[in-house]
């Protein structure tokens, strides 16, 4: 039996720590991560598979998706808004703005307040008719992803991420900005 790909059934055999066993603990976390890690690689490069039929990454999928929503749609963001909500450094934003701004699917506007130097990202109408276009692929991907999943462990799922994402942020502090 290979570890790496039946590591879930020792979990299932092994009885559960009490709360504070702290080798235990950091066993349960140790592997806990390294699933966080495989399954973040693994959602990227298949990811890109259900996208790059639109000449995208995940990156750009991210940043489409952020600018789709409903609230910041017609406004778009700001590029420290925008960082904040993806979680990115200003420099890997720039190089995915760049990218999809140069394919016509964003664009960077000046707003009217201030001096006149704050722009916001936003989707263009061809960003708009892609973003469309991509949700039917993207659809498909979720579906075939969570496929195992049912409607009530997906909502469990992303409030818990949502808890580790919060605890991390706590950790990392402003480093994300």
């Amino acid at each position: 039996m290979d570890f790496a790909e039946n590591g879930n059934i020792l979990m299932d055999i092994l009885p559960r720590p009490p709360p504070d066993d702290t080798a235990a603990r950091f066993d349960i976390a140790n592997r806990l991560f390294l699933r966080l890690y495989q399954a973040s690689n693994l959602m990227h490069k298949t990811g890109t598979r259900a996208v790059a039929g639109f000449g995208a990454t995940t990156q750009q999928w991210a940043v489409m998706g952020a600018l789709s929503r409903p609230r910041v749609c017609e406004q778009g963001m700001t590029v420290k808004d925008l960082m904040a909500f993806l979680m990115v450094s200003r420099q890997n934003l720039t190089a995915v703005l760049d990218r999809v701004e140069a394919s016509g699917l964003v664009e960077r506007v000046r707003t009217g307040g201030g001096d006149g130097r704050l722009r916001h990202v936003r989707l263009t109408e061809a960003g708009h008719a892609t973003w469309a276009v991509m949700l039917e692929s993207i659809g498909a991907y979720y579906g075939t992803a969570l496929a195992g999943f049912t409607t009530e462990e997906c909502v469990t799922l992303y409030r818990l991420l949502d808890r580790l994402r919060d605890s991390l942020g706590r950790i990392a502090g402003g480093e994300h900005e």
